[in-house]
């Protein structure tokens, strides 16, 4: 009998489940360009050079109180505010752990809907995971953000804000050690952040614009996660961008992944890899294949063989990650011992393999749920 043939999308097709709500907030100043900066001042009857100030007190300075727009007459700087810096989001709680040295936010945005960001730091650098969707469209079973569903996209602005308040807080030393800068950026929180394309690669450009445009951050210091929306990948590539690419892989072998990673019925493993390899091309940089440790579920060493056999020889750097269990599921961790077996099979094929250091068990640090506890 014939192997039935998997449905496929048309060339460039992303169409997915729509959102619960479709609310997204006023517009902000870092929704635009430094050219609609210009633009949006002009309709308020301001000079276009009050944008560049504008974007100087948010992006370098940090601040969107009017109170220390100084430079601006006094007479203007609400109306500014109103209309170019409205609040977007509120802090629910911060939950912090590691002695202080993780810190992770639950957002209530304008709407009401609930995400997450979370600030990491390290001897060497600082990190800051970040949302690109309230919940997620992708419904794999492992993951709490993905049982949740998709609530919607957020905006650019909405992506950017988590950033530019946990540079703050950097800034004001509020975590322990002092002062510190933000290095490094994920899109590994809520969400699929290549079905919020156009927003995305919207906030990656403020996040990456020289200061006072954006926060003047290095591209490549910049991750873009993705389980392999395969047209998006593509279509990253084009951008120009040298951000990493981090493809959630999850199992080798595509009977295992349509179970895993569902969106993988659509597009494989092999059509995956390939539009990574082509992203690597593009931009120059390794690929990250992450793989969450399950338990008797995808952490055999025949496994680690196959994924290793597919990997090898382009350069792509393999990020283990032992699952961060929620609570009622029946998904956990991987035995050390086969985790030690997964890491030798693939060193095996020199294939480069770290362990990620799991954070945030004791604070619900698994993606989405803090959110979900909130509900």
């Amino acid at each position: 009998m014939p192997t039935p043939q998997r449905p496929r999308p048309r060339p460039g097709e992303l169409t997915f489940a729509a959102p619960r709500g479709a609310s997204l907030p006023p517009r902000h100043l870092a929704d635009l360009t430094p050219a609609e900066r210009g633009e949006a001042v002009a309709e308020l009857g301001e000079k276009p050079f009050r944008a560049r100030q504008l974007s100087r007190h948010y992006f370098a300075r940090l601040t969107d109180d009017p109170a220390a727009f100084t430079d601006i007459p006094a007479a203007t700087r609400g109306q500014l505010a109103d209309r170019l810096l409205p609040r977007l989001m509120t802090v629910v709680r911060h939950a912090s752990c590691d002695e202080g040295a993780t810190r992770k936010t639950l957002w209530r945005l304008h709407d009401g809907t609930l995400v997450e960001s979370v600030l990491m730091r390290y001897p060497d650098r600082v990190t800051m995971c970040v949302s690109s969707q309230a919940g997620c469209g992708m419904n794999c079973p492992f993951c709490a953000t993905g049982q949740a569903g998709l609530d919607r996209n957020l905006s650019a602005a909405e992506i950017v804000h988590q950033i530019v308040d946990g540079a703050r807080a950097l800034r004001d030393g509020e975590l322990p050690g002092g002062p510190a800068r933000l290095s490094n950026v994920v899109f590994m929180g809520m969400g699929e952040p290549l079905a919020n394309y156009t927003r995305v690669v919207g906030a990656i450009r403020r996040l990456t614009d020289a200061a006072p445009d954006g926060l003047g951050l290095s591209q490549r210091g910049v991750t873009v996660s993705t389980v392999g929306l395969v047209p998006a990948m593509r279509r990253l590539a084009a951008e120009g961008l040298a951000c990493r690419l981090a493809v959630s892989l999850h199992a080798p072998d595509d009977e295992l992944r349509d179970t895993l990673v569902p969106v993988n019925t659509r597009w494989p493993v092999r059509e995956v890899l390939d539009a990574a390899w082509a992203y690597a091309d593009a931009s120059g940089r390794r690929i990250s294949i992450e793989y969450a440790l399950i338990r008797d579920v995808n952490d055999q060493a025949w496994r680690a063989d196959r994924l290793g056999r597919l990997v090898r020889g382009r350069g792509a750097h393999v990020n283990l990650i032992p699952l961060n269990p929620t609570p009622g599921s029946k998904w956990t961790a991987s035995r050390p011992e086969d985790e030690r077996a997964f890491v030798a099979a693939l060193q095996a094929h020199g294939v480069p393999v770290t362990v990620r250091d799991t954070r945030g068990q004791e604070i619900d640090g698994a993606c989405g749920q803090l959110a979900a506890s909130a509900r």
